[in-house]
């Protein structure tokens, strides 16, 4: 037997659709049927060449991208009758699962910071090499023995589950590492898949005020409907000092307790640290690729006791706490309207080009999403 996948060579080279042997499933492993594929930010970075030679880059025979996805167990291993929480797996059953697998044995794992393992996310693989399917964006995906998996709840649909394993499971993460607390407020630059999920955990976990910045007011409306209790159309509101002044007026003039850059806009984060207010925390989750700088004073960390910290990934126990979200809040917040488009795996080049918000006319996508 064999399943299909989209190969990925380099920017500007469109995927070429493939086959490959489903793999013998290793004892301790699993073997997905994935369901439903999403095109993260990250994976648009690959696809206009962003990420520079060294982090991350495809290898030269190609790769398998995408990593925000759903599926049911087609093959469980040798030793495997339960997901990660110890709930009964058999063939079948919906899962989501982490993308990473930290090592468990170096300085961040021991320290109990597993989301910091330098090596978590090693080993991409080509579709020449066992086992195959290491991406998202193909009809199966190998969860390697130690994989973190999860069961989902019957009520969560395919479209609701699949963002929980990226981005809504970051957003989960960082604001809790940020320190984020009852009637903290918050600034969120960005109203894709993260900034969304980001207004809706920031009320959950007691927010008073949520402040959202975007260019494009189809979004920020959707932000409203997400918990935004503020929105600041950035393209209405120019220069950034207008936009600062703003966040200062709706914060009691003393601006936010958290400010989170999920555009993946790196001149963001000066005008973030300008929005904080003093002792407060700038979250960086969106600006993933390397070698893009932006001038900054420091004197602005030290004379307003502010901090500055980066989220990658998250500690597998989020994933699981991530479907308990969901199911909470369920009838509360409009999920379905996140994935706005389906396409199926075959129309992958198609699908990048629509998602693609870089482009002289905006998308009219929130999230894009591949079906197998």
């Amino acid at each position: 037997m064999r399943g299909k996948l989209a190969v990925f060579y380099e920017a500007g080279r469109p995927f070429e659709l493939q086959e490959a042997p489903i793999p013998e499933v290793e004892p301790g492993a699993i073997l997905v049927k994935v369901s439903l594929a999403n095109i993260c930010g990250s994976d648009l970075h690959y696809w206009r060449g962003d990420t520079r030679a060294g982090y991350m880059a495809p290898l030269p025979r190609g790769t398998v991208l995408g990593h925000e996805m759903v599926g049911r167990v087609h093959t469980l291993g040798e030793g495997v009758s339960t997901d990660s929480l110890g709930q009964p797996l058999s063939e079948g059953d919906r899962v989501v699962y982490c993308y990473f697998y930290p090592c468990g044995r170096c300085y961040a794992c021991l320290g109990g910071d597993p989301a910091a393992c330098p090596r978590k996310q090693d080993g991409f693989r080509t579709p020449d090499d066992y086992p195959y399917f290491s991406g998202a964006y193909a009809e199966y995906y190998y969860l390697k023995p130690g994989g973190y998996v999860f069961k989902v709840p019957d009520e969560l649909s395919d479209e609701i589950v699949a963002p929980a394993n990226c981005a809504l499971s970051e957003v989960m993460y960082g604001l809790a590492k940020a320190g984020l607390g009852l009637g903290d407020t918050v600034v969120v630059q960005g109203a894709g898949g993260l900034g969304l999920y980001a207004c809706a955990v920031a009320k959950e976990m007691g927010a008073k005020t949520v402040i959202c910045v975007d260019l494009l007011e189809a979004r920020l409306e959707l932000a409203r409907a997400f918990g935004a209790d503020h929105t600041i159309n950035a393209t209405e509101m120019e220069p950034l000092e207008e936009r600062v002044q703003r966040v200062l007026e709706l914060t009691d003039g003393v601006g936010a307790h958290v400010v989170a850059e999920l555009a993946g806009v790196p001149k963001l984060l000066p005008e973030g640290l300008e929005m904080l207010r003093n002792g407060g925390t700038f979250l960086e989750i969106g600006s993933m690729v390397m070698g893009h700088t932006v001038e900054l004073d420091p004197s602005v960390l030290i004379r307003g006791t502010k901090r500055i910290i980066g989220i990658a990934t998250y500690e597998p126990r989020v994933l699981s706490q991530a479907l308990g979200f969901l199911q909470r809040t369920l009838n509360k917040y409009p999920y379905e309207k996140m994935l706005s488009h389906i396409f199926p795996l075959e129309e992958i080049n198609e699908a990048f080009e629509q998602a693609e918000w870089l482009r002289s006319q905006p998308t009219s996508i929130i999230r894009a999403a591949l079906s197998t």
